[in-house]
């Protein structure tokens, strides 16, 4: 049991190590990220993302810049009883273009937001570390200006996952859904 959890500490620390190195797309542009993108892949070590997996499916995010280059990104996912999840944040720039932090009131974690990857015309790769008292989570999502994302995007998703010590079965492309009316 002990050494058990000494492996568990240590592949948590060796990911969070790893994720703290993880550093935003050079020359990012908050202007081209602003607009509809679809939520296509989701990866994470939550715990609770293995038991709601199953039912998760794609949604939409909308950003939109503010004139000092905070970024608002609002959440919609269609529910299967055909009601919607709604969620909203802001996230401030740092100094640092394509590095935002906030605070998620829902799930009470502080969120420290990086753009990774992105073609604007294509995808982005968002890696956020959420943290809440001494719990730290990693989230990485796979956005797509279309629902229809080429595999090698996809493939670039998990390997990049992988990379942060995510498991291969906490990686997922999602179903494709209804939008939100």
């Amino acid at each position: 049991m002990t050494t058990a959890l000494f492996g568990l500490l240590g592949a948590l620390l060796c990911a969070l190590a790893v994720s703290i190195d993880v550093t935003p797309q050079a020359d990012f542009d908050v202007q081209g990220v602003v607009g509809k993108w679809y939520l296509i892949g989701f990866a994470t070590n939550a715990e609770w993302f293995v038991a709601r997996k199953a039912n998760m499916k794609t949604g939409v995010a909308m950003l939109t810049a503010s004139d000092d280059g905070d970024l608002e990104m609002a959440y919609s996912s269609l529910n299967p009883d055909g009601t919607c999840w709604r969620m909203t944040h802001v996230a401030q720039k740092t100094d640092i273009p394509g590095k935002f932090t906030f605070y998620s009131d829902r799930q009470e974690t502080v969120n420290d937001m990086r753009v990774v990857d992105v073609k604007y015309d294509e995808y982005a790769v968002i890696h956020t570390i959420k943290t809440k008292d001494e719990s730290i989570t990693l989230l990485n999502k796979l956005y797509g200006r279309t629902l229809d994302l080429g595999q090698d995007v996809l493939d670039k998703f998990t390997e990049f996952s992988l990379e942060q010590g995510i498991l291969p079965e906490n990686i997922a492309v999602l179903p494709k859904n209804d939008e939100c009316p």
